[in-house]
């Protein structure tokens, strides 16, 4: 899974993973029936078994790092996941296991974590080949809508996850806080698109006659004398179930015309074609792909500008050669960027959205996997309810053995070093930014800005290295504070101070201020100040020795942006689009104190939650991507691009045809060493017209010995601040190991409460029989561990009416009548528009403390 989700809407440093962002899933890459189905007429399944709840309570220590002395990472086929925990070869297996094996884990005596699992679907190539003597039908938007009819979703649920996981359509997560929130919208969108086989071969058909192929007397489809064949990558590790879902979809296929060359793959072996491509040398036509969002999102309003357009920020193919429909590229960028004064507006915006988004079906979403990540009796694991534990912010941080201290745990995942590490176009692959972020302060995600901590039951964050935060927001915008280590102001106006810096001249590499863009002045919608303890720069240290300055925050953001100007010497174009979308919302940022460190950070952007508006502008990866970004190292790894040598991302790489940089393997390293030593030899400062503000000639030296002392001990340049740092790398038999830093700021137990997420069940009662034009009453009890849930923990117990065609007839909210207790009445009016036959009543429960709300349902008759 490829950690790009899709919502990072927080960094270049939250500015360009803030602004630029909306994004950040990881792609998982971490990703037949012929009768028509109604949709909404079957109730989809809900999460209903309860993983393991911690028994232990949160343990305290006066240990510094990590709960480990040292953890072990390794790759292990989940296909032997259980066997090698039985054997006691690993303590846990980190990566998740597919619905279909959890009677496996539960027989086998493990414990297992249990969440939402990320998602899988078709990624298809929307480009005009260059070779155009063959044709791609994907490029024909028509084509890839018809898709959504040819799959028959629960089929695939029954008889792939077992029935387990959940149908999926639109590219939001099926049964969240957004789903709920958009629940009509999604309903009848649900509807509309429901399988239908000979619907799909209807409009393939009159599209691929548009575009001049025929259909030959074996039924298939040919163009300029050859069969259409498509070429599909079918993924082949992992779960396993990509496979089987492959080859459902290429059947499906084969029976509206076209020729499938099924290509079975590994991660490793399917990306370099899939994102590391150009998508018009036709290499590909569809790829089983698979997304896990870095923790749970609560506001997905980033994800149509991620997965359907050019200005998406992963920046490459094929969503850089995908011709948005006008609207859906104005409507998908406004979205990401915060362009809308209120909720009712965001709300209309995000429903037209989904409908755009499957007329244009770049992605043609399959299933949200429920998945589980088994592990031994004597492990304690932390993990994410959206995600999972290699999503969780804090999941390295409280992973540890059950009443005990230090020790080494083995850990095995699906895969590692899928691609090359570095932080600025990197691997970003769930398994690989796992352990990154084990290594880092913090983490920047979908939701959360780095310096902060992911809450991984709300989707919210908590301080994990400032003292204080403020937020101000102009008047009217819908944000809401729902913790109280902030405070929160409300105001008309917020006029962004000239001296910010907003922009950046790479020709002259100085930043460009608010009064240089905006002479007549300009202002913001959010204005976050953060404030960080007085002895930051004594108590936070690089994993190298050398302690955190001033410098590696402005760097970050420094090259966040350079790489998309022409005239930088290390520009890249496939970097521009993000970047140029996202700065005209980005209004400012400035460091008004450096003792104690205060960063103010101005935007256009917002988040709906007060929380995830501040803006600690921590160094971590200024694209969203996991890791952090010391200035001598960046300065290092640019000297190497700037030098046509080595290239941070694959499509430069690709289009030069030199090595994408890894800081951790590879040809790499021996060229990053010989730009340290001319580094270390010139006491070198980069961005010298700005960073000579920063950086002394006796820190360049400093920073540069203890980098290249760093390298020599543990032969990797990868080097972070957090509470593990990475020992051992070996990239060929992909395994590393991961030691406790004890130089680490804060203790082991700062996180240990998280253990025992407070999950809601429902339950809905009523007559089986309701008469049209009369009252109907239902009633809804709400329970944690057989205990009535409190009310006051409870945001929102909303319900749906469907009628006997699956058409959503009504939607409102249950009336409180106890603790724990709801009721829905329907009134004479609403019954009324109810036809004989079977209806249906979904109560949709929305917890405070947890951010996943419990889903049920009660069918009836309608009678007169």
């Amino acid at each position: 899974m490829k950690l790009k989700n899709v919502f990072a809407l927080l960094s270049v440093l939250v500015i360009l993973s803030m602004a630029l962002a909306a994004c950040a899933p990881a792609s998982t890459d971490v990703p037949a029936a012929t009768e028509e189905q109604p949709a909404a007429t079957e109730e989809a399944p809900a999460a209903t078994e309860e993983a393991p709840a911690a028994t232990e309570e949160a343990p305290t220590t006066t240990r510094h790092g990590g709960w480990l002395d040292e953890i072990v990472f390794s790759v292990v086929s989940s296909d032997s996941a259980v066997s090698q925990l039985q054997a006691g070869a690993i303590d846990f297996y980190s990566f998740n296991l597919s619905s279909n094996t959890l009677q496996e884990i539960k027989d086998a005596g493990l414990n297992y974590t249990q969440s939402y699992g990320g998602n899988y679907g078709i990624s298809l190539n929307p480009a005009v080949f260059d070779d155009t003597t063959v044709l791609n039908p994907f490029s024909n938007r028509k084509i890839r809508e018809a898709m959504n009819w040819l799959i028959d979703r629960d089929y695939i649920n029954q008889e792939i996850y077992g029935g387990g996981s959940l149908p999926k359509l639109l590219p939001i997560a099926t049964q969240l806080v957004e789903y709920t929130n958009l629940i009509e919208t999604a309903r009848a969108l649900e509807t509309k698109y429901a399988f239908n086989l000979e619907k799909a071969r209807e409009v393939v058909a009159a599209e691929m006659e548009a575009m001049g192929a025929t259909l030959g007397d074996d039924g298939k489809w040919q163009y300029n004398d050859a069969p259409v064949t498509l070429i599909f990558l079918i993924r082949s590790d992992g779960d396993g179930t990509r496979k089987p879902m492959g080859d459902y979809v290429a059947n499906q296929l084969e029976a509206v015309g076209f020729t499938v060359d099924r290509q079975y793959k590994t991660s490793s072996e399917a990306f370099p074609i899939w994102l590391g491509s150009i998508a018009s040398e036709g290499q590909w036509h569809m790829y089983t792909a698979g997304y896990l969002p870095s923790g749970l999102t609560r506001d997905e309003r980033g994800q149509i500008q991620q997965y359907y357009l050019p200005s998406s920020v992963q920046a490459s193919d094929p969503f850089i050669s995908n011709v948005a429909d006008p609207e859906l590229q104005q409507i998908g960028d406004d979205l990401a960027n915060g362009n809308f004064t209120n909720k009712a507006e965001r709300d209309e915006m995000m429903a037209r959205a989904l409908e755009l988004a499957l007329e244009d079906s770049l992605f043609v979403w399959v299933v949200d996997q429920l998945v589980y990540a088994p592990y031994n009796s004597n492990v304690s694991v932390t993990y994410d309810l959206g995600a999972g534990y290699e999503a969780a912010f804090m999941g390295n941080y409280n992973l540890r053995f059950v009443d005990e201290e230090g020790g080494s745990m083995r850990v095995g995942t699906n895969d590692l070093f899928t691609q090359p590490w570095n932080t600025i176009a990197g691997s970003n692959w769930v398994w690989d930014s796992n352990i990154m972020r084990a290594t880092s302060m913090g983490a920047a995600g979908v939701t959360t800005s780095p310096g902060l901590m992911g809450d991984p039951y709300t989707g919210l964050a908590w301080p994990q290295r400032i003292e204080s935060a403020s937020l101000q927001f102009e008047k009217g915008l819908p944000i809401t504070q729902n913790l109280d280590w902030l405070t929160v102001e409300e105001v008309d106006s917020i006029p962004v101070p000239e001296d910010a810096w907003l922009d950046w001249d790479a020709a002259t590499q100085t930043f460009i201020t608010a009064g240089d863009k905006y002479p007549d002045g300009t202002t913001a919608k959010v204005k976050s100040t953060v404030v960080y303890p007085a002895d930051l720069f004594d108590t936070v240290k690089w994993h190298d020795g050398s302690p955190v300055s001033v410098a590696d925050f402005v760097m970050a953001f420094i090259i966040g942006i350079d790489r998309a100007k022409p005239e930088s010497p290390i520009y890249d174009e496939a970097a521009a689009p993000s970047v140029e979308a996202t700065l005209p919302f980005l209004k400012g940022f400035r460091i008004t104190s450096t003792d104690p460190l205060t960063i103010e950070y101005y935007s256009d952007v917002y988040n709906a939650d007060a929380e995830l508006n501040i803006a600690p502008l921590w160094p971590l990866s200024p694209t969203g991507l996991s890791g952090e970004n010391s200035w001598q190292m960046l300065a290092v790894s640019n000297l190497a691009e700037a030098a046509g040598e080595l290239a941070y991302s694959s499509d430069k790489a690709d289009t030069l045809q030199i090595e994408q940089m890894s800081w951790v393997g590879g040809p790499s390293l021996e060229i990053l060493k010989k730009y340290l030593d001319q580094a270390q030899a010139e006491s070198y400062i980069p961005y010298e017209a700005t960073l000579s503000q920063f950086i002394t000639p006796e820190e360049a030296a400093l920073r540069y010995e203890n980098l290249s002392k760093w390298y020599s001990d543990h032969g990797h340049f990868w080097v972070g601040t957090g509470p593990y740092y990475l020992d051992q790398v070996f990239t060929t038999e992909k395994s590393l190991v991961l030691k406790n830093f004890a130089d680490f700021p804060d203790l082991a137990s700062r996180w240990s409460a998280f253990s025992d997420p407070k999950r809601a069940t429902v339950i809905l009662d009523g007559a089986g029989q309701v008469t049209a034009g009369q009252e109907a009453t239902f009633d809804v009890t709400v329970n944690f561990r057989d205990e009535a849930y409190a009310n006051e923990d409870i945001k929102q117990v909303k319900y749906i009416l469907y009628g006997n065609t699956g058409d959503v007839v009504a939607v409102g909210t249950a009336a409180a009548v106890g603790e724990g207790q709801f009721q829905v009445v329907l009134d004479a009016e609403t019954t009324s528009k109810l036809e004989i036959g079977s209806a249906k009543l979904e109560v949709a429960v929305v917890p405070i403390a947890v951010a996943i709300p419990a889903f049920t349902s009660f069918d009836f008759v309608v009678v007169k």
